[in-house]
């Protein structure tokens, strides 16, 4: 309801799938040359001089993942800042076009993206790190073991980082906190809610998950397509292939990810302001107020102890 309010969301949405796919493609035609040229590669890439240098193949790698989260993170903060106030202050978010999507936008922009950049940089890092072990252990060097139980504690510390910066920037979006000290307020709200339970069960996220991963699947056959097709195979055919779907699916689950991250983020504003300010919803939007107090009741009897908004009111 908040973001159908405040429909002009879709405009930063979609400006950030194409903010992406630009930086995709500029990426692509900087990152190819720089490793061919790095690794002393002929003109036709058929036969390089030395292996590419590992400290250049993260840099790029970092490079990328880590515009891919700034750009992310930002549409995430300017809908917890819109849903926020439409939560808090309905009036000023009512409209298509309403101007807490614009302040919200220029917060995100400006006052809070240092706390977006970095942590944009945490989960990029880990991101770098993870393509890198995954691409040794896949090519049969030594050290196989080692490099699979390092992938999967990287995975492991992945899924935490982005699970805090989840909330935190959750919380920087609505109360404009700075990075550490929004995750460290939202841990300490829940958990003084006693709602981790609660927050462990939302199926939101895996859902819209599931989702882009179907849209990289299929923009991954369409690649494979396309390059054959247009006789775009060059040496090794098997690795011609692999190299067209996973460029296919890399770009469909980013691009895909980045959209619909207006949903995930609206999602999260709501669990964290119900957590904060369930008055101010009763008082506020008390029909909503009503289907959420009964809904969540009957989900978590035990953990949901709020209120009814009829009694707030």
């Amino acid at each position: 309801t908040a973001v159908k309010a405040n429909l002009g969301l879709s405009f930063v949405a979609y400006s950030s799938l194409v903010s992406m796919f630009c930086w995709s493609a500029f990426w692509l035609v900087s990152a190819v040359p720089t490793l061919y040229i790095t690794s002393g590669c002929d003109a036709q890439a058929r036969a390089c001089e030395k292996e590419a240098n590992g400290l250049v193949v993260f840099l790029l790698l970092m490079s990328y993942y880590w515009t891919y989260q700034v750009i992310r993170n930002t549409v995430h903060v300017t809908v917890a800042g819109v849903v926020g106030t439409w939560w808090y202050v309905p009036t000023e978010a009512a409209s298509f076009c309403s101007r807490s999507i614009g302040d919200s936008y220029f917060r995100s922009l400006t006052y809070s993206f240092g706390s977006i950049c970095f942590g944009s940089l945490l989960v990029a890092v880990i991101e770098s790190l993870v393509s890198m072990v995954r691409n040794l252990r896949e090519s049969g060097d030594e050290g196989g073991v080692f490099l699979c139980i390092a992938e999967c504690i990287l995975h492991l510390l992945q899924g935490v980082v982005e699970y805090f910066n989840t909330w935190a920037f959750t919380y920087v979006g609505i109360y404009g906190y700075s990075f550490i000290e929004a995750g460290r307020n939202v841990v300490t709200l829940f958990k003084s809610r006693g709602w981790t339970t609660i927050i462990s069960d939302s199926l939101a996220q895996s859902v819209l998950t599931l989702v882009s991963i179907g849209v990289g699947l299929i923009t991954a056959i369409i690649c494979l397509i396309v390059s054959y097709s247009r006789g775009m195979v060059f040496g090794d055919e098997l690795g011609a292939s692999s190299a067209a779907f996973f460029i296919g699916f890399t770009t469909g689950l980013v691009l895909t990810n980045t959209l619909l991250s207006l949903v995930s983020a609206a999602v999260n504003t709501v669990i964290v302001c119900y957590a904060d300010a369930p008055l101010e919803f009763s008082l506020n939007h008390p029909r909503l107020s009503e289907h959420m107090y009964d809904g969540w009741a009957k989900a978590w009897p035990d953990e949901f102890r709020y209120q009814s908004s009829s009694s707030y009111r």
